[in-house]
């Protein structure tokens, strides 16, 4: 397997009045095209900071951070933006859907910000709806779906734009335990046909759906294990 993701020494060190947090603390990490990984850790424990690192949501305050080769430490805010959209599809807990727009739009919103044309966003838009079960909600509002409905519009929309990762942070967290297994079953899915998948998780029974698990503790990756493979 080629490198997808290569995290050398990083450093996210926050100052709090007098103290300085440790977020992360010297953390190395390679990830490869098509993984499935799950992030672990106690409250606290870094995990989020790293998945926000993996994310481009949070630059570090030292090491280097390559992504296909791009150093992504180096980015500024537009560049960050542009490698967001183009390369990596979010799934959040709280679904972060727009209350107001259909199912449709929500997912054609990442191509608008790519300047894809309205006809081709549409057909892409429909295309990732119907690849997750929702061909006869498309026009359906957020209001009108229940939350696993809403889970996999926001799993339509990272797909949309053919990311190199899907993060999922916390998938499942919202929903009841049978909608919660279709959202995993439509990840395990996504990694079955080639796409690298990245799970924050604090279930030890969802972390087990991927095939390495990474447990992170006071900034430091406490241990790295395969845990099954293909």
């Amino acid at each position: 397997m080629s490198s997808l993701i290569s995290l050398q020494n990083i450093k996210r060190h926050y100052e709090v009045g007098d103290e300085i947090v440790r977020a992360l603390d010297g953390v190395d990490l390679t990830i490869n095209h098509n993984e499935y990984i799950s992030i672990m850790g106690p409250s606290g424990s870094g995990k989020s900071t790293l998945m926000n690192m993996i994310g481009c949501l949070d630059t570090p305050s030292s090491g280097k951070y390559e992504f296909e080769g791009e150093l992504v430490h180096d980015m500024d805010d537009n560049q960050l933006a542009s490698i967001r959209n183009r390369k990596i599809g979010f799934v959040f807990q709280t679904f972060n859907l727009l209350p107001k727009a259909t199912a449709l739009h929500n997912v054609e919103v990442p191509l608008i910000y790519s300047n894809i044309p309205k006809n081709q966003r549409i057909d892409k838009a429909s295309k990732s709806l119907t690849e997750v079960g929702l061909h006869d909600r498309m026009y359906h509002r957020p209001n009108e779906l229940s939350g696993g409905q809403r889970q996999r519009v926001a799993i339509a929309r990272a797909l949309v734009n053919d990311p190199s990762i899907i993060l999922a942070d916390e998938p499942t967290g919202n929903l009841d335990s049978k909608s919660g297994a279709e959202i995993m079953n439509i990840l395990d899915s996504l990694y079955s046909r080639g796409n690298t998948i990245i799970l924050v998780t604090h279930e030890e029974y969802i972390a087990n759906h991927a095939h390495r698990i990474i447990n992170i503790f006071d900034g430091k990756i406490k241990d790295d294990k395969i845990v099954k493979k293909k």
